[in-house]
Order: C-alpha cells, then structure tokens, then sequence
C-alpha cells in the first residue's frame, strides 16, 4: 500500500516507543516520509543497533533518538512532550517469560500516564492477534473481530505467557486511558513477517528462519496468521491520521491463517535450496483448520494488504540481504510470485 501523502503533517511531531524495532523502524521510515518530526524512544541512543533510523531519509532533518526505558515513567514524559501523538510498539524483553507480565503491565501505564500528562492528540498502541483470539470455549462457527477477547485463564493453564502479557497489557492500556480522558487506538496484528530494516533478527521472523536453516526437522500441526510489516506500519499511521478511528482494529489480510504445511510448501517452491521440512509432527491428528476472522474494520478505512505469499518472499530475501541467510550458489527454480 503506497504512503498516502495527502494528510497535512506540518510541524507536527510524534514519538514512536521502541523505535529501532522491526514493526517501529518501519513506523519511524513512513513518518519521516510523510514530513512528521519523530522523536524515536532507544535504550541507547549510540547503540550501533540504532544505525538503520540515523539513515532514513529525512533522519538528519526530523528524528530524534532518545534515552527511554518503559520502566523509567519521567524519561517517558521528557520523551512525550511537545508530541501532537505517540505510536507505542515497544515491549519489555524479559528472558523469563513468567516474568513479562509485569514489565509488560507498568511499561504500558507508563506510557499511557506520561502521554496524557503531556496532552497529546492519541496514543496508537501496538497490540497483538494473542489478545484477541484464544478462547477454547469459541465455537469454529464465530467469526473473530475485534469484539473479542482473549481467555487469560486458558493463556495461563497452557503457559501462553506472551499472549497473557500483551492481554492484561491491552487491558491495562485501555483502563488508563479511559480513566485519564486518553484517546488511544489500538492495532492488533498477526504474526509480523516481511522485510527487515534494522540489523538483527527479531522474534517473529526467527519463525520464518528456522525452517531454512534444517534447526527444525519438521512442522506444527497447526495453523498461523501472517501480516507484512509495511502493512502493519501503514495501519498505525492511518489509524492515527484518521479522526474517526477508534477502538481495535485486527490487522491482517482476509487469506492470511494458513496451515504451517502451506508455509514450508510455498517457502520450498520460492527456495528449494534450502533444507525445508516436508513432514508434519503430529500426522495421526487432523489437519487443524484457520478460524474465521474479520478485518473489515481496517479494510474500511482504506488499508490494503500484501498477500502472504509475497509476505514470505520478501522476508527469506531480506534474510538473505542481512547475512542471516546463505545465498546458495545455484539458481533458483523458476517460479511465479502470485
């Protein structure tokens, strides 16, 4: 979905938490694209980590890196102020996962408190598909919108602990704000693939990446929801811009929950080279099938999406153009993207 220049951003300057993420770097790039001034929350704003941001087009003129911690409420609100709005994508990194909730929980307070204090026009939270879905009590015949939430005793009985931290999380957000007066705008996004701008491999691409490096020998039995991180990035921003945006709005394209074994059969067809699993972990179960969704609330509003297929493409190339991927030597069969 190309960047929609028409909205009036002169002289307004946002905060994007977490800026040197996967989801945010692509935030940050549209902003300065747009004309915005950013001001980009970092650990460390001299990480080489950071480098990607500092080489974005319009970054010498209109961004900012700040020293934040989500933990730490007053470098938050230094960070905030003087900010028309505030897209949060950062999320606490805890190696325990028992432990993220409440890193998790005080993180989003913060921001959502420091953002009100500083008066700005609405917070665009980053949220997640996990909040929204996991519900063993569902009947296959519901349709999922954003309506929905969650089960955190059936996230907590099977160890779920990310999609029970980013629930209590969202919750959390949305008390606070409607306790402070806070315009906030939540975007729920499946699992985030496409191309990578910062230097690293983030969790959800490892997703990708470890069935083209032989590490797995086989697949799920299960089925999975993609976005493309441009997708994902243009959501935030167009939710933002759009007055009338309010509430949730799941972020995915309408054929994106595909089997895992439809994942490794379009990887294997686009890179044969690779070791890709050809064999189902558990093959004495049926195959599990993608519940029903709608993304009719975003699609509303103009947003288009990038097909899955191309979806991973694009992230096995970028793999590839990072170092995280050996280009094999021989060609690659012919194929057709679409």
């Amino acid at each position: 979905m190309p960047i929609d220049s028409s909205t009036q951003v002169s002289g307004q300057t946002v905060c994007v938490t977490g800026a040197a993420g996967f989801i945010a770097s692509w935030i940050v790039k549209f902003l300065l694209e747009k004309g915005y001034s950013v001001k980009g929350t970092v650990r460390n704003p001299d990480d080489p980590k950071n480098a990607h941001l500092r080489e974005l087009e319009g970054a010498k003129e209109r961004l900012a890196l700040c020293k934040a911690d989500l933990l730490d409420y007053e470098s938050l609100k230094e960070a905030f102020n003087g900010c028309d709005g505030v897209f949060h994508t950062a999320s606490p990194v805890t190696d325990d996962p028992e432990k993220m909730l409440e890193p998790a929980v005080i993180g989003t307070k913060n921001v959502i408190v420091a953002a009100a204090e500083a008066k700005v026009r609405r917070v665009v939270f980053t949220s997640s598909i996990g909040t929204v879905y996991m519900d063993p009590n569902r009947s296959p015949d519901i349709v999922v919108d954003e309506h929905c939430w969650s089960d955190l005793e059936y996230c907590k009985n099977t160890k779920n602990w990310y999609c029970y931290a980013k629930t209590v999380a969202e919750k959390a957000a949305w008390e606070e704000a409607k306790a402070r007066g806070l315009d906030l705008v939540v975007v729920n996004p499946m699992l985030v693939i496409g191309t990578l701008l910062q230097p690293t491999v983030n969790a959800s691409i490892i997703h990708i990446l470890k069935y083209l490096t032989g590490s797995v020998k086989t697949y799920a039995n299960s089925v999975q929801g993609y976005v493309d991180v441009r997708d994902v990035a243009l959501a935030h921003i167009l939710v933002y811009e759009t007055p009338s945006a309010s509430g949730r709005y799941i972020c995915a394209d309408s054929d994106s929950i595909i089997h895992r074994g439809e994942v490794v059969e379009i990887l294997a067809k686009f890179f044969p080279e690779y070791p890709i699993p050809t064999k189902c972990k558990d093959e004495k179960s049926p195959r599990a099938k993608p519940y029903k969704y709608s993304n009719q609330k975003i699609k509303d509003l103009g947003l288009k999406f990038t097909p899955v297929r191309q979806c991973l493409y694009d992230s096995v190339k970028s793999l590839q153009e990072k170092g995280h991927l050996p280009i094999p030597t021989q060609n690659q069969s012919n194929f057709n993207i679409n």
